[in-house]
Order: structure tokens, then sequence, then C-alpha cells
């Protein structure tokens, strides 16, 4: 595991790189099941008259494995704690895509309250192995100063 990430750690521009999902048909069908049962997510024959002309992950599971794949890449001290997030799905995750994230800080904004914390604003793109984008995520994240101890409560 890298060395935990602080707030004075960051600056605009800084980018990380996850490592890779390899997604199969198993792992798509698996997820919809349980968490969003439509037939584009669960029958590639049914899939084939939908508006994805094909089986395709559901968001929600391109968006669990872009979770994943943001605990292991970006290392923020006492975990990725988020507060808002804006997210879209250009194109649809399909079996056989190969994901990784390439998140890049936008902002970093110490609180003006809480001296122990402060907000970055990171934008996270959620691409497969021919480079295209499945997902684009803007996200709010809690991240903490060094040496502080705080103990909760909502960043300002």
């Amino acid at each position: 595991m890298s060395e935990p990430i602080y707030l004075e750690d960051l600056k605009v521009g800084d980018t990380f790189v996850s490592a890779q999902h390899a997604l199969d048909t198993q792992q798509i069908v698996r997820f919809a099941s349980e968490f969003d049962p439509q037939p584009f997510h669960l029958d590639d024959d049914l899939a084939q008259d939908t508006f994805f002309e094909g089986l395709a992950a559901s968001g929600w599971h391109t968006a669990a494995i872009t979770m994943k794949l943001l605990v292991g890449s970006l290392p923020f001290a006492r975990g990725l704690i988020g507060a808002n997030v804006d997210v879209t799905w250009p194109k649809p995750t399909r079996p056989g895509d190969v994901l990784s994230v390439h998140s890049t800080v936008v902002e970093v904004a110490p609180s003006r309250s809480r001296p122990d914390r402060g907000i970055v604003v990171i934008d996270c793109i959620t691409r497969n192995q021919r480079d295209e984008t499945l997902q684009r995520m803007t996200t709010k994240i809690l991240c903490f100063r060094r040496g502080e101890q705080g103990t909760g409560g909502r960043a300002e």
C-alpha cells in the first residue's frame, strides 16, 4: 500500500492512474441479478432489441468497480469519504472491457471552519482498453491534514 495522502500533499493537476479490472459476462449478470435486474444487463439475446443493442453492465456496476479502483489508487489518509458526486456514462461498459481510472485533482480547498480537513475535487475518468470513456465522475472528497485528528462532522 502507498503512503497515505493528506490535504497538504495535493495540488491542482496531480494525476493518479489505477490498476485494471477485467469485466466478463458472469460479473455483469451477477451484479445485475442482485442490484439492477433489467434485460439489457441480464441476457445478451434480450439485450439486442434494447437501447444498448447487446449486453451492457449496469452504470452502478461500473461505478462500483470505479470505487474499488479508486481505493487502490487514491490512498487518502483515513479513507475515501465522499461529500458529493456527479456521474455520467457516455458509453456502455461491455463484457471483455478492461477498466482503469484516471483521476485528476481539479481543486483543493482547506476548510475555513475545521482546520483538520478540507475538500478535494477530483475528475475521475473510467476508461476501457480502447481508451474509450465509459464513466466520468467529478467528486468532492473529504481529505484530512497531516497530524490532525478530527473526529467527524462535515467539512465546509
